[in-house]
């Protein structure tokens, strides 16, 4: 062995993985049928050594752009897509989103609460936000369970420009909604308000069912995670209703250009292998994650979701109770890591947030959380919010040298 974890860790870690056995064959059957569909759109959009050069300048013409735009969109089950490197992070992608379909006078919804810490800059700071171009702004909070309010979402969203579903928690305790769940959100916007636009936020859940939110308008996220594959090396996507998605593509370069130009300098080919790879990879964060659940269950901590629990993303969140086992988690997630193992993550002022955060993630691309990573920002309740594991194998051993950590400082 090359990690000593001890006999009583060892033991706990082989309970764990015997209490996955029947989640990790879903995750697999899911891994199956979405690398299947994902194949089946490369080979319908003809995918060419010629498609994984980049281009330069201008970009007039970038073919592996263009078609990157429709294999993604197949796969999403949209009429189009923008998938672009310079996107910087997921909620680049979101203000984009929001930007190119609103309008000074708009009325913009939140149908799932509080947004995630960053996205609540874009829709009321300073520097150019929603609020100051005259974009006014509520929310609807879920239900006492943390589930959607639909009757409560029939009534708020009756005169609104557009609906903002997040997908995944955020740094919330309320649970993940599935592609199931936004359905029916979607259905009772229609009802509602025919006109709205549904913009759905996809962070952390891409391939993690064998369904996308396809029936929202648009939908965004980044490839430093799911999509990405752990292979991308930046950017995001936008997907959904091709006119949608073209007014947005305008926002992102200018009105007239759109999605005709930009270059794609190298990073079609890690695009295209990320995407390629993305079920796969999605598969080992989510058995990565089912283990560290059982694992930390096992020694003590509430986490959510179960071990067991259907799963429409690769989010985790296990609550730690106090500020001393949240710095000695996040320090074993990143002494378990590949990069930067040596380094002691500190809590700093991130752009963004609210609150002081913490990240481990000894990861080969900055910020990736489809790699084993692990943030917190420094308030109550004291949680953790774990994801990634592109490498389930080597998931395993970060999640066990953080649950090391909490029994070291317990003298266990």
């Amino acid at each position: 062995m090359f990690f000593d974890f001890g006999g009583f860790l060892l033991e706990k870690a082989a309970q764990a993985e015997e209490m996955c056995e029947a989640a990790f064959k879903r995750f697999d059957a899911t891994a199956r049928y979405n690398t299947e569909k994902t194949l089946n759109a490369f080979i319908n959009n003809r995918v060419s050594e010629r498609h994984l050069q980049g281009t330069t300048g201008y970009g007039y013409g970038d073919e592996g752009r263009d078609t990157l735009d429709k294999v993604f969109a197949e796969i999403m089950g949209a009429e189009a897509a923008l998938v672009r490197h310079n996107f910087i992070n997921g909620t680049h992608a979101l203000t984009v989103a929001l930007f190119g379909v609103l309008r000074p006078g708009d009325r913009l919804v939140s149908a799932a609460g509080e947004p995630y810490d960053t996205l609540k800059a874009v829709i009321g700071g300073g520097g150019g936000s929603l609020r100051e171009y005259g974009v006014s702004y509520g929310e609807i909070a879920p239900s006492p369970d943390g589930t959607p309010d639909l009757k409560a979402i029939g009534r708020g969203v009756k005169n609104c420009k557009a609906v903002f579903i997040q997908r995944s928690r955020g740094y919330g305790l309320r649970p993940s909604i599935t592609v199931e769940g936004i359905s029916g959100i979607v259905k009772t916007v229609r009802d509602a308000n025919p006109g709205a636009v549904i913009i759905v936020d996809n962070c952390y859940g891409e391939f993690a069912e064998r369904a996308e939110p396809a029936d929202a308008d648009l939908i965004a996220g980044s490839l430093i995670k799911n999509p990405g594959g752990g292979i991308a090396e930046t950017g995001g996507y936008i997907a959904g209703k091709a006119d949608l998605v073209e007014l947005c593509a305008c926002r992102l370069t200018a009105p007239g250009i759109g999605a005709k130009a930009g270059c794609s300098l190298n990073q079609n080919r890690p695009m295209y292998a990320g995407l390629f790879r993305a079920p796969e990879t999605v598969a080992s964060a989510l058995k990565t994650s089912a283990f560290a659940i059982a694992l930390m269950e096992l020694l003590g901590y509430r986490c959510s979701p179960g071990y067991d629990d259907y799963r429409t993303d690769i989010v985790a969140t296990v609550k730690l109770g106090g500020e001393r086992e949240l710095r000695a988690f996040c320090e074993g997630i990143q002494a378990g890591g590949p990069i930067d193992s040596f380094a002691k993550p500190e809590p700093w002022d991130m752009p963004g947030y609210r609150d002081k955060v913490i990240m481990a993630a000894g990861a080969f691309t900055q910020g990736s959380s489809i790699e084993l990573s692990a943030d917190a920002p420094l308030r109550e309740p004291w949680a953790v919010w774990l994801q990634g594991g592109a490498s389930f194998a080597a998931g395993r051993i970060g999640v066990l040298t953080a649950a090391k950590r909490l029994l070291d400082i317990k003298g266990f």
